[in-house]
C-alpha cells in the first residue's frame, strides 16, 4: 500500500486562525513516521500555501471567497494525479472545505465524485441562509450548487453541480441539535442520506458499512471533521460546543478502518483540527494518529 500525505493549511474558509497548524501538528505527532513503520510505502509531499483567516469585513457573508477559491483550485488540482486505485492519499487540512478539494480532485481524475462526509454538521448553509459568514459550514452546499451558494465556488471546475446528491452520505451528523432548518429542508429537498451520530456510537462498523452501502459501488473518498468527536475525549476541534455526545476517538477508529480498508476507497481528507485546543489534553492528538495509522494501513 502505497500512502500519499498531503498538507493543505488553509484556514480562509474556517470561523479564524488555528487550523491551519493542523498538518504540521499531525506531523509533529509521528505520523508520516507510524505510517511508515507499519511497512506501508509513504511519501511525504509536503504543504500546499499557507492561508489565513481574517475579519472579511468587504464580503462578511461569504468570507475570504477569493482565498478560499484559491486554496481549493491549488487543492483539486494537486490531489487529482495523487488519488489512484491501491493507493491512499491523506490530505491534511486546514478548514473541512478540504472535502470540496477531495470531490474536485475526484473528478479532474476523471472519477465520479463521491463522498462519506463524516461530521457533526450537515454542512449545507449558504452565504444566504446564515449570517455566520464562514464557508466551512457551507462546503456540502457547495459541492452540490445548493441554491444561494457563491458561484465563485461552485463553477471550481468544469462540472455543475460537482458532486450529486446521491453521492453523498453523511455520518455521524447531529441532526437534533447541530442542524438549521434550512440544512434540513435541503436534506429532504435533495433526499440526502444520513448515518446519525447515534448510530455511529452505538454500533461503529455496522454505521461505516451502511453509510458506504448506500453510496453505488466505485471509488469514493472520506471527510472526517474532527467536532464530529466528542470534544471531552478529544478537544481538538475549532468548533467546542461537542460535549458528552459523539464518539470518542476509539469509536471513530473502527468506522475509519471500515471505510478505509475499502479497495474502493481513494483516501481522505481532515479539516477543523485546531492543535492550540489539544494543549488541554496532550494525549487527543498522538491517540488520532494512532486510529489514522490503523485505518490507512493494512496490518
Amino acid at each position: 500500500m502505497k500512502i500519499t500525505v498531503l498538507g493543505a493549511p488553509s484556514s480562509a474558509g474556517a470561523y479564524c486562525v488555528g487550523v491551519e497548524r493542523a498538518p504540521a501538528a499531525l506531523r509533529d505527532a509521528g505520523l508520516v513516521e507510524q505510517l511508515a513503520a507499519t511497512g506501508a510505502e509513504v511519501v511525504d509531499v509536503g504543504d500546499l500555501t499557507t492561508r489565513l483567516w481574517f475579519p472579511d469585513r468587504q464580503s462578511p457573508f461569504a468570507q475570504n471567497l477569493g482565498g478560499e477559491t484559491d486554496a481549493l483550485e491549488e487543492l483539486s488540482a494537486a490531489a487529482a494525479g495523487l488519488l489512484a486505485a491501491g493507493q491512499r492519499l491523506l490530505v491534511l487540512g486546514g478548514s473541512c472545505t478540504a472535502a470540496v478539494g477531495m470531490c474536485a480532485a475526484m473528478a479532474l481524475g476523471g472519477e465520479r465524485p463521491r463522498i462519506v462526509y463524516v461530521d457533526r454538521h450537515l454542512d449545507l448553509n449558504t452565504p444566504r441562509s446564515t449570517a455566520e459568514g464562514s464557508l466551512s459550514w457551507m462546503g456540502m452546499a457547495h459541492a452540490l450548487a445548493v441554491e444561494g451558494a457563491a458561484p465563485e465556488l461552485v463553477g471550481l471546475i468544469d462540472r455543475t453541480p460537482m458532486l450529486h446528491p446521491s453521492d453523498l452520505v453523511y455520518l455521524g451528523v447531529d441532526v437534533t441539535r447541530e442542524t438549521t432548518r434550512w440544512e434540513r429542508d435541503q436534506v429532504a429537498e435533495l433526499g440526502l442520506a444520513i448515518v446519525d451520530q447515534r448510530t455511529l456510537c452505538d454500533d461503529p462498523g455496522d454505521a461505516a458499512r451502511t453509510a458506504r452501502s448506500t453510496l453505488a459501488p466505485g471509488p469514493f473518498v472520506v471527510h472526517l471533521d474532527v467536532d464530529v468527536l466528542d470534544f471531552l475525549d478529544a478537544p481538538i476541534a475549532e468548533n467546542v460546543n461537542g460535549r458528552n455526545s459523539g464518539p470518542t476517538i476509539a469509536i471513530l477508529e473502527q468506522a475509519l478502518v471500515t471505510l478505509l480498508h475499502d479497495p474502493d476507497c481513494r483516501g481522505m481528507s481532515i479539516g477543523q483540527l485546531d492543535p492550540a485546543r489539544a494543549a488541554a489534553d496532550r494525549t487527543a492528538i498522538p491517540r488520532l494518529v494512532s486510529a489514522l495509522v490503523s485505518a490507512l494501513t493494512f496490518t
